[in-house]
């Protein structure tokens, strides 16, 4: 029989110690001679990335300690492993060279840079025999924009690197075609992102493995690839969406271009990672596509897109590949978490990583749910509601709700188990995850509704959410809170400093100066120096809009108490926008706390850190709404 406690006062089998063993997972998945093949974060092991195969009764390393699986290029990191002329070849997070697995143990296979990590390599792919190929990554001066980007020819006898080609300030690694002859890749320029617009490149390579000049075949500043693969030596399958929706076309090397299932659905992806894989090629003119998050077939014969294994709602983009008659991939689902499956051709689907023991009538229910704003524009939601069975709220009393904002601004909340939700909905407050305009997965239109629009859009689709979910009796208007990182830390932070709608608020590795984080303003990396161009306009046109929307310089307006987490080691948004705005909080009488994590980047990887931020919020928010968190430390607040 359930107890009758205040919301957020429940006691739960969900620890924040839970919740960081399930934080790390796997990554960018390949299929190597028949065996599937991952990376996995370990925050157990300070957040190394570990290359991990799948063995007979289980799993084993196929690198030990303390190699790490990870880079930095474009700072979010691109593919970090592959296997050519099958010499498994890494990037190692330390000092960001390539090494190569050998009989006698590990060998670096690029030289060590003049100045650490200045120097990175990422999007591994095997190349002409002898080689794996890569985009290098190199700083040119003092300034984060100061970056020079080629792809390169790696020997993997040590033999050294050579230049491939050359076509943009960002890129994809090159694919070799079937026959030698070709190679294909895209890229982009500032002030665009990659799911902005994108040019699709191809060249002759030589019998010297030489390119030739390139010439474009698709794309450009209104059409976004976001992945492209060799179908024979006179095709290509490419993802990009000139109709608005990311989809699957064949681009023969003579120019034509045909869409192969036209829907009004998402393909394809956001292209922060490079590497990233959202369809693999079955055969028979069958492709495994992600719509969405979801699996599914797309069928040339008929153009329809059938999708496949529903219970497994959020398939990851960093691993997707094809064994045998078989999907393979990295998975999650409303009642599973994030793992390791094989999807058979009538949708059964084997884990190839054990599902963990949970307690599952403490597990909330994703509901997807659509509501409306003032102006009529509709926002999905995925609403987590509070569930466990020993606890009952009072009459009468309707549960605090926090609002996740996910990042990018163009991420995408799935319906799937997250633990950091359900931390939360064990214990009886309820969570609202927003896709906000500006989000994908609703193709081109609305995420171009966050165009020149960020800090506006984005804060009112979130205010509308809770509101209204206050006034379908789901959540108590009184005890609303807003969370989020990055990005999504920057509209936590406008939102507080720019409505009154909520109580409080938890800002993770925010924006908080919109014009110190621009290639002129130097707080962050190359990669997104000019993403403010389309968020919020160019500048110097737009200078008072960056004014304007930036919590740092709304400070004054702060809602409520707010507690900040950040990593000291950051450098997409560093600390020092951070500082600043708690520095102007002293003295000002509203409570507020700030957690620095030393040895952590732009989120948070160590076990350690991961539950000292989660307890903290915790405690935070039964300060702030009044109720007890038992078997969690008091976080100091200051005023």
């Amino acid at each position: 029989m359930s107890r009758i406690s205040p919301c957020g006062t429940w006691s739960s089998p969900i620890t924040a110690a839970d919740v960081a063993a399930a934080g790390g997972g796997p990554q960018w998945l390949d299929v190597v001679s028949g065996e599937v093949w991952w990376a996995e974060a370990r925050p157990g092991e300070q957040g190394r990335v570990a290359l991990v195969r799948a063995v007979a009764g289980g799993t084993e390393d196929v690198l030990p300690a303390p190699w790490n699986v990870r880079n930095r290029l474009h700072e979010y990191g691109g593919r970090p492993w592959a296997v050519a002329d099958g010499v498994v070849v890494f990037t190692h997070w330390a000092d960001q060279r390539v090494y190569a697995q050998s009989e006698t143990g590990v060998v670096a296979l690029t030289p060590s840079p003049a100045e650490p990590q200045s120097v990175r390599y990422g999007d591994l792919r095997p190349g002409r025999p002898g080689e794996v190929w890569a985009v290098r990554e190199r700083g040119t001066g003092p300034r984060p924009t100061d970056i020079e980007r080629e792809p390169v020819a790696i020997a993997l006898d040590g033999g050294g690197e050579r230049v491939l080609a050359a076509s943009h300030r960002f890129l994809t690694v090159p694919k070799l075609s079937p026959d030698g002859r070709h190679a294909a890749w895209f890229g982009w320029d500032h002030p665009l992102m990659p799911w902005d617009g994108t040019e699709l490149c191809v060249a002759p390579v030589d019998g010297d493995g030489a390119f030739g000049p390139h010439r474009v075949l698709a794309g450009g500043a209104d059409v976004s690839v976001c992945q492209v693969e060799w179908e024979t030596p006179a095709a290509l399958l490419a993802l990009a969406d000139p109709g608005g929706w990311w989809n699957l076309h064949r681009v023969g090397l003579d120019g034509s271009v045909v869409n192969l299932a036209p829907v009004e659905q998402e393909l394809g992806g956001p292209l922060w990672k490079v590497g990233s894989r959202w369809f693999a090629p079955l055969g028979g003119g069958r492709h495994a596509v992600l719509v969405a998050g979801r699996l599914a077939v797309l069928d040339e014969a008929d153009g329809s897109v059938t999708p496949v294994a529903g219970e497994l709602t959020a398939w990851s983009s960093t691993g997707l590949a094809v064994l045998g008659d078989e999907v393979a991939g990295v998975a999650g689902g409303p009642a599973r978490e994030s793992a390791v499956v094989r999807v058979s051709p009538d949708g059964g689907v084997t884990d190839v990583t054990p599902q963990p023991e949970l307690p599952e009538a403490y597990l909330p229910v994703p509901q997807e749910r659509v509501f409306s704003t003032a102006d009529g524009e509709t926002v999905p939601v995925v609403l987590y509601l509070p569930r466990n069975p020993d606890f009952t709220a009072p009459d009468g009393e309707r549960p605090p709700l926090l609002v996740d904002v996910h990042g990018g601004p163009t991420g995408q909340h799935f319906a799937d188990l997250k633990l950091e939700i359900a931390y939360f909905t064990s214990r009886g407050i309820g969570v609202a995850a927003v896709n906000y305009g500006g989000s994908t997965g609703f193709g081109r239109a609305y995420r171009e509704r966050l165009r020149e629009q960020w800090g506006v859009v984005d804060v009112a689709d979130c205010a509308a959410v809770a509101e209204a979910l206050v006034a379908a009796g789901l959540a108590d208007g009184d005890r609303l809170a807003i969370r989020g990182g990055s990005a999504g830390g920057f509209t936590a932070a406008a939102s507080l400093t720019t409505t009154k709608t909520y109580r409080a608020g938890t800002v993770m590795y925010p924006v908080l100066d919109l014009a110190g984080w621009t290639g002129t303003g130097g707080d962050t990396h190359d990669f997104e120096s000019r993403y403010l161009d389309g968020l919020i306009g160019p500048l110097p046109a737009a200078r008072q809009r960056y004014v304007d929307r930036s919590p740092l310089a709304n400070v004054g307006g702060l809602a409520g108490p707010v507690l900040f987490q950040q990593g000291l080691e950051d450098r997409i948004c560093p600390p020092e926008q951070a500082d600043r705005f708690v520095a102007r909080l002293a003295g000002r009488g509203i409570p507020h706390a700030y957690q620095r994590f030393a040895g952590e980047q732009h989120g948070f990887r160590q076990a350690a850190t991961i539950v000292a931020a989660l307890e903290a919020e915790l405690s935070f928010y039964g300060q702030v709404f009044g109720f007890e968190t038992p078997g969690v430390a008091r976080l100091e607040l200051s005023r």
